[in-house]
């Protein structure tokens, strides 16, 4: 199987762009390149200009910033079969990054070059739907962003990420969860604790079980 096949069957088994047609999808891979990538690869750095719209097939990222002491800023975690790049104005010829963006795991990208992307599907009001879903996300990331960093409490912080993000929470040593959250490593044992103590989570074989969905909630929604 070519990589040209191999593009077009991967497009066409991805929700978005399940709107497409057959002849549409033909298109779509005729502007895209498949990558490979290694982890801690870095896709993007901030404030760079990218021709390129990048889809995660597989693997997982995240988005970080580094502040004026050298000292980085986790700001989200990109899941798969999710857009990569940033999306702010589908109008815009070009596509201007707000934060680095790394690898966490061995991952599989999908490159599309946005100029003729944008011509052919954007232009034509093919996609926009899609496109606007993503500035939704992308202001609810922010909305996120602004809680955990200067609403909630350490308790909310550590009960949103066990919520959001528990795979992620048991595949990180206590020390990076702490400074993903900016909380000490000691206050987030304590609230493990407390957290256990209440019944709302629990630990089995060293990993973190969560036992009460909604009370994790009512902590970081309160």
């Amino acid at each position: 199987m070519n990589k040209n096949i191999s593009s077009k069957e991967l497009i066409s088994s991805l929700d978005f762009f399940s709107s497409l047609d057959k002849e549409q999808i033909e298109l779509l891979s005729s502007i895209s390149v498949i990558h490979n990538y290694s982890k801690e690869y870095v896709v993007y750095y901030e404030k760079k200009q990218n021709n390129s719209l990048l889809y995660l097939l597989k693997g997982l990222a995240k988005a970080y910033k580094i502040d004026k002491h050298n000292n980085e800023i986790f700001l989200y975690y990109i899941y798969e079969n999710s857009l990569i790049t940033e999306i702010s104005n589908i109008k815009q010829g070009t596509l201007n990054s707000f934060a680095n963006v790394a690898l966490l795991k061995d991952s599989q990208i999908l490159q599309i070059d946005y100029k003729k992307f944008k011509e052919e599907f954007l232009d034509k009001g093919f996609l926009c739907s899609e496109f606007i879903n993503e500035i939704i996300l992308n202001s609810q990331q922010l909305q996120s962003l602004i809680n955990r960093e200067f609403i909630f409490n350490s308790t909310a912080k550590v009960a949103m990420m066990l919520y959001d993000d528990l795979d992620i929470f048991n595949n990180l040593k206590r020390a990076e969860i702490s400074l993903i959250l900016h909380i000490q490593p000691e206050t987030l044992s304590r609230v493990l604790n407390i957290l256990k103590r209440d019944n709302i989570i629990d630990s089995k074989n060293g990993k973190i079980v969560v036992l009460d969905k909604e009370a994790l909630i009512s902590i970081y929604e309160e």
